[in-house]
């Protein structure tokens, strides 16, 4: 699959992409993510409230740095289930970089959170008891793979840890920022992962030698700011250098991401003639049916006379 956008269109100052790095001194891989009209044109098509734009903001950029982890065509799709006010949130990211996502919640019982003076961001109050689920579909022709863990942590990054932990027994550090700009008031989405790289093999001197770079590397990590993140006007090679140039940091070519839905008007026309017989029986005296992507909020109409005469020619057939 070829890129959304050309690679050679990414300046050092671009936003909505992965960079890959490795810091020279550790030999340790991590990828940098850096939002700006991805995630502002995703969560502003729904008009979401600001605490359910923020938490599928922060499920976009994960879903963005775990899946700049992997060698795949296809999906990856990050996808939490809680029973929280906020009780669904999915993002997912094609291996070609086109990003969607939305959220389903509940009104009332967001509003009753909120009045909770630390309730924004937070996974227990707004997302409640659930799970968080990772799944990479290749298609038809490969293997699904799918990692589900409960949520268990403050924030959605911590939640991935625990993940990591539990399933994987892999290390790795995760930190997540989302915002507005104050200047354009657009939603902004940033994040850095450092991911320790296997033992097997090292002898003790080594593996001394790796775990104190391990060690080095996430305070450097950590002393990253939600600001730095989410600055449109800090490069990123620019912050890579101001967290790591003191061990090298080298850069690998970014990965371009777009705000791209895979709806279509023939999609969801297709989907509607593969309805159950009852359902299409129904759809079919209505003198319109209109259906509405999850995901990107756009309206697709058809007149009954699209819908059934495909179902009355498919009937023919099948008597």
């Amino acid at each position: 699959m070829s890129p959304v956008i050309p690679l050679a269109a990414l300046p050092p100052g671009a936003d909505d992409l992965v960079q890959p790095f490795q810091i020279e001194a550790s030999a340790l891989r991590g990828r940098l993510v850096r939002l700006g009209s991805v995630v502002d044109t995703i969560v502003t098509r729904h008009a979401y409230p600001d605490a359910v734009a923020a938490l599928l903001g922060e499920a976009i950029a994960l879903a963005a740095i775990l899946a700049g982890a992997l060698k795949y065509e296809g999906i990856f799709t990050l996808q939490t289930k809680g029973d929280g006010p906020v009780r669904l949130l999915v993002a997912d990211v094609t291996s070609a970089g086109a990003v969607r996502g939305y959220a389903q919640y509940d009104e009332a019982r967001l509003a009753t959170a909120m009045r909770h003076p630390h309730a924004a961001g937070s996974v227990p109050r707004l997302l409640g008891a659930g799970h968080i689920a990772f799944t990479v579909d290749q298609g038809e022709h490969a293997d699904r793979y799918q990692g589900i863990v409960e949520l268990q942590g403050a924030t959605l990054a911590e939640c991935a840890h625990h993940y990591f932990r539990q399933s994987e027994q892999i290390q790795a550090g995760i930190k997540v920022a989302v915002g507005r700009d104050p200047a354009s008031q657009a939603w902004r989405a940033g994040g850095i992962m450092l991911q320790r790289l296997p033992a097997d093999g090292f002898d003790e001197f080594a593996r001394e030698a790796q775990e104190d770079g391990w060690r080095r590397a996430m305070v450097l990590m950590s002393s990253s700011t939600s600001a730095e993140l989410l600055d449109p006007a800090l490069a990123h090679h620019d912050l890579l250098f101001r967290l790591f140039h003191e061990d090298g940091v080298r850069v690998f070519d970014a990965h371009a991401l777009a705000a791209r839905c895979r709806c279509s008007r023939e999609r969801i026309e297709r989907i509607l003639h593969q309805l159950p017989p009852a359902d299409n029986a129904e759809i079919a005296q209505d003198e319109e049916v209109r259906v509405t992507c999850e995901f990107c909020n756009t309206t697709y109409s058809f007149a009954r006379a699209e819908i059934a005469a495909p179902m009355a020619s498919d009937a023919g057939g099948r008597g």
